[in-house]
């Protein structure tokens, strides 16, 4: 299970990090990746014999975009020597990010297994 150095590039331009040096280098960008498997298109889930190693960037992206809002939650807007300093400008476009590519990540599911029990039987009174 590997992410392709494609998908990594994809991923890079969609997180606004054009190379290793912003913080965010290929081995970083390639787990991010690697933690959403998603269902190929015949069908298949991670697990299946015939799986097709297929994997949602715009959940990684999401996931990766908030952080860099959360790397940014502490600054401030300021004034000095007459300028003005909107820096929180950039936790809001971060969070916003996060919320596109979190709305485009890829519908998933839940298998519930039931245990079946005993099956206890009526007593007649």
């Amino acid at each position: 299970m590997a992410a392709t150095a494609a998908q990594v590039e994809r991923l890079r331009r969609m997180v606004s990090e054009p190379d290793d040096s912003q913080g965010y280098p290929e081995i970083f960008l390639a787990e991010a990746i690697e933690r959403y498997p998603a269902y190929d298109r015949d069908g298949y889930e991670q697990g299946d014999e015939d799986w097709v190693e297929t994997y949602d960037l715009n959940a990684a992206a999401a996931d990766i975009w908030t952080e860099k809002a959360a790397a940014r939650s502490e600054r401030m807007d300021f004034t000095a020597d007459g300028s003005n300093f909107s820096q929180s400008q950039q936790y809001e476009q971060a969070l916003k990010m996060a919320r596109y590519y979190g709305a485009r990540r890829a519908p998933g599911s839940v298998r519930v297994f039931v245990k079946a029990g005993p099956v206890e039987e009526e007593q007649e009174a």
